[in-house]
């Protein structure tokens, strides 16, 4: 989820796992791919194996580190055909939700990851 330009690069990536519906929403400092692949595997790192077993990505830069997640967490990742959101659409859901709480004109140095 990206916010207005003026408060920078800051952005939130919002992933849910497609087996147990569990959600991530991070704040990150920009579109890197390497520290957002990390964080994902910090934040699913948690669950069960059984529970992690396979992610799905839009097409992002941000995540072309992807193959990481197989050495991190042991997760298979697949990504969606181009301008295909449907194929990710418990994630656009919770990104939907998401901007009720977090309109573009939130101040996102504000957010913190916990």
């Amino acid at each position: 989820m990206m916010f207005r330009k003026e408060y920078g690069k800051i952005n939130v990536t919002t992933l849910v796992e497609r087996v147990s519906r569990y959600a991530v929403v991070m704040r990150n400092e920009d579109r890197q791919s390497k520290p957002i692949i990390e964080a994902l595997i910090n934040g699913l790192a948690p669950l069960p194996a059984d529970a992690r077993q396979s992610i799905t990505f839009d097409r992002g830069t941000e995540f072309s580190a992807w193959q990481r997640l197989k050495d991190g967490i042991d997760a298979d990742a697949w990504f969606c055909d181009p301008q295909a959101s449907y194929q990710k659409g418990t994630v656009e859901n919770t990104n939907n939700r998401l901007r009720r709480y977090l309109p573009r004109s939130t101040e996102p140095t504000a957010l913190t990851n916990r």
